[in-house]
């Protein structure tokens, strides 16, 4: 059975809220219509056979506080009855939920949908602003979070509420422009003879850009973790890393500031996600600006355009739970993607 009326929608407490991505999986419980996200279980996605063994191992030991509902968050499009992460070998099987997990509604969302809900449901006092002037009140949003993978997503106000756009921005080609990119580029590695923005603009993608700077020069490639490149890069102890992490805003400035003239974002860019929140001294930087503004004829536009980084460490589940309580508020639309019993 499905749903398609937001408006109509209610959740059966307590509901079980997840937020799934490739390397890590974060759940907790919302206990009522008033209460807050209670404590998060965080589990490595490597550690566990599949998301029902997690969220037995975890949410399912408090026996006093058994979900009825579940609200996941998933880094995949939700499509079908069997939907495979696409940075990770779980496949969530809604259906086995319902059968298994003792729950009677299961709702699957795209993990970006979830950080864009968040950036409703964050007061500002879990922002770090990179720019740009005042969000437009109603104003159209965009969400960008590199991690495991460069999630995207969009947010728009329409109908008294707040309606989340889904999708897989982060596969947008990605091109040189400067003389400097035009030496690098060549060594990066490509899927399908592409480069996308998903093959900079994560983890991996950090180690994907120091190699190809480093094979650039001729030079020896010694850091292979995505942290020592960050880290190295932020205090400055390694040139390629300190140009690797100068190239990295660079890029994602480009990236975000595309994004915000698809939805003609007013009402802001956000950047979650880990290693945004590590950077953001990169991002202050000014290249991250002047990349993100630099978009003739609309320099003006991006301008005014605000950025932030969403400094709240589990923004994601703070938006499922505003959706849980009030689903009203958010056009979301769950036909496809609720299944109950």
């Amino acid at each position: 059975m499905t749903d398609s009326d937001a408006g109509a929608m209610r959740f059966a407490f307590p509901v079980l809220i997840g937020d799934i991505g490739g390397t890590n999986a974060r759940f907790c419980v919302v206990r009522d219509e008033t209460a807050e996200a209670g404590e998060p279980f965080i589990v490595r996605t490597a550690d566990f056979a599949s998301v029902d063994d997690a969220i037995r191992a975890t949410v399912l030991q408090d026996v006093s506080l058994l979900p009825r509902t579940a609200i996941l968050a998933v880094a995949a499009p939700v499509e079908g009855d069997d939907i495979p992460l696409t940075n990770c070998p779980w496949i969530i099987r809604p259906k086995r939920m319902l059968a298994d997990l003792g729950l009677d509604d299961v709702v699957l969302l795209n993990d970006f949908e979830a950080q864009a809900l968040a950036v409703v449901a964050l007061g500002a006092e879990h922002m770090e602003k990179i720019g740009g002037g005042e969000p437009e009140p109603g104003a159209a949003r965009v969400v960008l979070g590199p991690g495991t993978g460069l999630g995207v997503a969009g947010l728009v106000h329409a109908f008294g509420g707040w309606v989340p756009v889904p999708g897989e921005g982060g596969h947008v080609d990605l091109g040189p422009r400067t003389a400097r990119d035009y030496e690098v580029f060549p060594h990066l590695e490509t899927l399908d003879g592409r480069v996308s923005g998903e093959d900079v603009l994560c983890g991996r993608g950090l180690v994907n850009l120091y190699r190809a700077i480093a094979r650039a020069d001729g030079r020896q490639i010694a850091l292979t973790n995505p942290s020592d490149i960050t880290a190295a890069g932020l205090a400055r102890s390694d040139t390629i890393a300190a140009e690797t992490l100068d190239m990295f805003a660079t890029l994602l400035g480009r990236v975000a500031g595309d994004m915000a003239l698809v939805f003609k974002a007013r009402g802001g860019v956000f950047l979650s996600g880990g290693i945004a929140q590590k950077i953001v001294p990169a991002l202050k930087a000014g290249s991250f600006r002047v990349a993100f503004e630099d978009k003739a004829p609309h320099n003006a536009l991006m301008r005014r355009i605000p950025a932030c980084v969403v400094s709240h460490p589990l923004a994601a589940l703070a938006g499922l739970a505003a959706f849980a309580r009030s689903p009203a508020g958010f056009g979301v639309e769950t036909q496809g993607r609720r299944w109950r019993v």
